[in-house]
């Protein structure tokens, strides 16, 4: 279907393409190319599994087109490669959409149905559109392994990351923790550093200025009524605080006012305003006087350093926890610290302190043993204590991520008074890359992998990855290695892979395990699964005498993609123990995005592992947007359907689209169809003239050479050696732009110069250089279909088939891939003047246009003026015939430059020449028209009013009826200008 709804009319393109396919499944060309010969050793590449709960779109095909040219041309260099499906089934994607079906609202309604019953229902909901992605990948011309697919959610999987995690833990990579970290109110689970990065938004808060009461002001030389004032952009944390934090070395000051202010809440933008009252507030004292711009009378400020402020006790914005006699720590509770992370870039210079909502506050927390209030649920909602009635709640402490959250100007509205001043703010905010919905800083347990402890392993082995665009190694991957922080690998979810450690609910020893082998052999149970519904149910005795049971937890599901290197081999202790080894992929693929992910969990276990690089190569890809530059959207149906595409273009036109334009080196690409179009027309078409072409002139098949004196076929095998050579060290270097980028021109110097100047020799009477023409021309299609067939598979293998001889192989994905050759000092001289020759060219037909003498009228001559060194005779020749003079003079001038300058001077005698090859042009359409083969014989009588074209047609007769193949040629007058009759 069209993006528009209407069927789209399958084109001629996508024709052959099918038959192509419906051949390579015959004759089984993919298994082939395994089983063949392959004397450079295996190239290992490793695929990125996509989930089947959606419909491939075109980043999928992008990858697929990347995926697929370099292991059909390393196929071709003599490798072999495994090209091995993969599925990702685990995680939230899955989880939620089973939740939208089921109209679950929490964690609770799935337990409340049995963690079973929900993880049967995401086993169902896996392959969704699997027949969609098996149908899609294949017509693309993707050659892939998908009848037998490794797959996260399969026991050998699954059971290679246990070995992983125990083999971590027992490195020291592998530890537990409590922290501050973002979570998912929504799905009740933590998210790791890089799923956090990947969900900024820009949303609007309520930040809101808190007045924080000092106690006894008296004894720190401060009047009654004295403030603290604390700016923060998370109101619901301030039930949780417990501590304000200053610079030591930030100059603070005081501001006094005559009487108390009333609280407001201001729309964005309105600053400020007038604020009066008889009281006197602390801030940085810059900050200070800008709140207090436009306020008067006022008393003079008092100047202090921020470690003056420290040990200042002040009185709690919520009484509940202060009045807490169960609260640890307690003593220590709503004082002011000094903290090296308060800056005066935002804020008022003083920072409110909530331990358990917030990385700097837990740090300063655990430094100072501050007490610890967590008054927010893992579920976002706040516990019962912390309002008494009758305040009304929100549910939830942030909720629509375009609105200001309800938690917060509830909490603006309680505390009344004690709101300085509050505002709208926009700001950048971390969202659930699953579910969209906003995340928490939260204080929680969490095991983590040990990054950080690993690092110089990781920046060592990074060293010697090779980027393809080669700015990502520094850039993109190399700054966010460089600053990576300990991964948060735990998840407190359903579908996924489970942690395989066991705590003692006694003594709380921890019992890791490896395999199933070693979980058996210590619970005495025979385990078949590793999925949460059945690992759960397994004690394991204690030395201690207890029982221990598995933690709840869930393993990140990056934890699985990250894996494939090792995961997809079984690898376990038995490879290890054999000392077996990583081998690093020689090539993998995404996009930009996963610089964060998957490449990155995929060094990070390489490294902590093996203490090696996951992959050698890697093409880093930018994002496929709409022709108008936006996000594409199915809304808005803002750019064609894929299968479409497919079916009115080819796969082929779209693959190489994609391939040689800046999206293959990390840039955007706005699709657009006609760009796709144009492609198809320029390659694909002139491709195929020029094969028709030789198909109708060839008679019984010749055999390819590369062996021709004539300067065409020499030029023309010179310009396929560079185009060679710049596709092959594109291809090398992984640079898939570079390979492709010389398509375009050298089909044109093919098809519009080559073949243009070649059709007299085809057509003539000399066999030799007819014969030498048409061997020069099968020798250039065969090798342009190997260089094209990593990019256009399809059509490489039609072409090779139209052309191939008894001896050639079967598919030219079976062919060997044509060594390099050196271009002579020669033919790089060759091609210098054959590019000098076509300016010339050019130059004087825009001289004929200027003129409006058309090209088929012969000239008397041409003079050439140009410091440039004589061009061969040959090369003058074609000049000579492509503008259509008879004699050429030249002469010496100053510069590099050509003058050319036609004699428009017009005799009798080129004039009837000139109506002869208009006759000819005549007759050989009528004779297309016709239908007619060449060389067949045919009558045609010419009658016309003009006595000048029965003449010229009279004294070029010969000539005639020898190029158009006539055996009779009859002249009459006519009423008509000009009339042709065959027959």
């Amino acid at each position: 279907m069209s993006s528009n709804g209407e069927e789209a009319k399958k084109g001629k393109a996508a024709e052959r393409e099918e038959q192509t396919l419906a051949f390579w499944d015959e004759n089984r060309i993919f298994e082939k190319t395994l089983a063949k010969e392959a004397p450079k050793g295996d190239f290992v590449f490793y695929d990125g599994p996509p989930f089947a709960t959606g419909l491939p779109h075109y980043g999928h095909l992008l990858q697929s087109a990347i995926k697929d040219a370099v292991p059909r041309y390393k196929t071709m260099c003599g490798y072999r490669v495994a090209r091995q499906w993969g599925w990702d089934c685990h995680g939230l994607p899955i989880e939620n959409i089973v939740e939208k079906e089921l109209g679950t609202k929490s964690k609770k309604d799935i337990l409340a149905m049995g963690v079973k019953a929900f993880n049967d229902l995401c086993r169902e909901r896996i392959f969704t559109f699997i027949h969609e992605w098996e149908r899609i990948i294949p017509r693309f011309g993707r050659w892939a392994d998908m009848e037998h697919p490794y797959r996260t959610m399969d026991f050998s999987y699954m059971q290679s990351e246990w070995w992983a995690f125990k083999t971590l833990h027992e490195k020291g990579f592998v530890y537990e923790d409590y922290r501050s970290m973002h979570i998912c109110p929504r799905c009740e689970t933590t998210l790791s550093q890089g799923e956090v990065a990947e969900g900024y938004k820009d949303v609007k808060d309520l930040s809101a200025t808190v007045k924080f009461k000092i106690r006894n002001p008296e004894q720190h030389g401060l009047p009654p009524n004295s403030y603290f004032l604390a700016w923060t952009t998370t109101p619901w944390t301030l039930p949780g605080n417990v501590a304000l934090a200053v610079g030591a070395d930030i100059k603070y000051a005081t501001f006094q006012t005559s009487h108390s202010p009333e609280s407001s809440i201001r729309e964005p933008g309105s600053g400020s305003g007038e604020v009066l009252g008889g009281a006197t507030y602390i801030a940085e004292q810059e900050k200070l006087a800008a709140l207090f711009l436009n306020t008067r009378p006022h008393k003079p400020s008092k100047e202090m350093a921020g470690r003056e402020l420290v040990g200042i006790e002040y009185e709690p914005l919520f009484d509940h926890y202060y009045n807490d006699e169960k609260l640890k720590n307690r003593e220590n509770g709503w004082k002011v610290y000094a903290a090296d992370f308060v800056t005066t870039d935002t804020g008022t210079g003083i920072v409110h302190i909530a331990p358990a909502f917030g990385a700097d506050d837990m740090m300063l927390g655990k430094k100072e043993n501050l007490p610890f209030v967590q008054h927010v649920k893992m579920d976002g909602t706040f516990v019962d204590e912390v309002f008494p009635e009758p305040v009304d709640l929100k549910p939830r402490a942030k909720n629509k991520p375009e609105e200001i959250r309800e938690a917060d100007l509830t909490i603006v509205r309680a505390l009344g008074d004690k709101v300085f001043a509050s505002e709208k703010y926009e700001h950048p905010y971390p969202h659930c890359w699953r579910c969209d919905t906003a995340l928490l800083n939260y204080a929680t347990s969490s095991w983590f992998v040990a990054v950080e402890k690993m690092k110089p392993t990781l920046l060592e082995t990074a060293k010697s990855i090779n980027w393809s665009p080669a700015h990502i190694k520094e850039g993109r991957f190399g700054q966010w290695l460089e600053g990576a922080r300990d991964w948060s690998i735990s998840r407190q979810r359903f579908w996924a892979n489970t942690i395989p450690v066991w705590r003692c609910e006694k003594c709380k020893k921890d019992q890791v395990f490896g395999s199933t082998a070693e979980l058996g052999a210590a619970s005495g149970t025979k385990v078949g699964d590793l999925h949460k519904e059945f690992v759960d149910e397994i004690t394991v005795p204690c030395e201690c005498g207890g029982s221990a049971y598995r933690i709840p937890d869930v393993l990140d599901t990056w934890f699985d993609s990250g894996s494939v290197p090792f995961a997809t081999k079984g690898y376990g202790a038995a490879q290890a123990a054999a000392g077996e080894r990583l081998v690093p992929a020689d090539f993998i693929g995404e996009a930009q995005d996963q610089c964060r992910a998957w490449f990155y969990y995929q060094h990070v276990l390489a490294g902590g592992l093996f203490e090696n690089q996951a992959f050698k190569n890697c093409i880093v890809t930018g994002i496929v947007l709409a022709e108008d530059g936006k996000k594409m959207s199915k809304k808005l149906k803002n750019y064609p359907d894929p299968q479409m595409m497919i079916d009115v273009y080819g796969a082929d036109a779209m693959r190489l689209y994609m391939l040689s334009s800046p999206v293959v080196r990390a840039e955007s690409l706005s699709f657009s169809e006609k760009e796709v179009a144009d492609l198809s027309r320029k390659i694909f078409g002139r491709l195929g003239n020029v094969y028709e072409f030789y198909a109708l002139y060839q008679g019984t098949a010749h055999e390819p050479s590369a062996t021709s004196t004539n300067v065409l076929d020499r030029w023309i095998l010179a310009r396929l050696a560079q185009v060679h050579a710049e596709v092959t060290n594109g291809l090398d270097r992984y640079a898939l732009e570079e390979a492709t980028r010389p398509f375009d021109r050298f089909v044109d110097d093919l098809s519009t110069w080559y073949l243009r100047r070649s059709r007299a020799r085809v057509k003539g009477d000399d066999t030799a250089d007819r014969i030498a023409a048409l061997a020069t021309m099968a020798y250039v299609l065969c090798e342009t279909a190997k260089i094209l067939a990593p990019f256009a598979p399809f059509f490489a293998d039609w072409l090779w088939q139209e052309m191939r001889h008894d001896d050639d192989t079967e598919s030219v994905h079976l062919a060997r891939w044509s060594d390099a050759w050196e271009l002579t000092r020669e033919q790089h001289q060759l091609v210098a003047d054959m590019t000098e020759a076509r300016n010339v060219v050019s130059l004087a037909l825009e001289q004929r246009s200027a003129a409006k003498i058309p090209v088929r009228q012969p000239l008397g001559g041409m003079t050439l003026t140009s410091g440039n060194p004589t061009l061969p005779p040959d090369l003058m020749q074609i000049i000579a015939d492509e503008v259509n003079v008879k004699e050429i003079m030249r002469i010496a001038g100053e510069g590099t430059g050509w003058g050319v300058v036609l004699d428009t001077n017009m005799t009798p005698e080129l004039r009837e020449e000139g109506l002869a090859r208009e006759l000819v042009r005549v007759i050989q359409q009528a004779r297309k028209d016709a239908g007619l083969a060449p060389g067949q014989k045919v009558s045609v009588e010419v009658s016309s009013s003009e006595p000048l074209l029965l003449e010229a047609a009279e004294k070029w007769r010969t000539g005639i009826m020898s190029t158009t193949s006539l055996s009779e040629l009859r002249l009459v007058a006519g009423e008509q200008q000009l009339r042709v009759v065959l027959g």
